[in-house]
């Protein structure tokens, strides 16, 4: 996928920002909560190479 000049300049966000309430969440929400911490280590143990 080829950035272009307006997707330069996006914020990477992460899983931390977004708030998540256990009490509200469904099967979907939890998957898509493990599937982004998931992400996030692999984005974080890439970093120091």
């Amino acid at each position: 996928m080829k950035l272009t000049e307006n997707h330069k300049h996006l914020p990477v966000v992460s899983a931390a920002d977004v708030e998540f309430a256990d009490e509200l969440a469904d099967a979907d929400d939890k998957e898509a909560q493990e599937r982004a911490a998931a992400a996030d280590r692999r984005v974080t143990e890439g970093e120091g190479e």
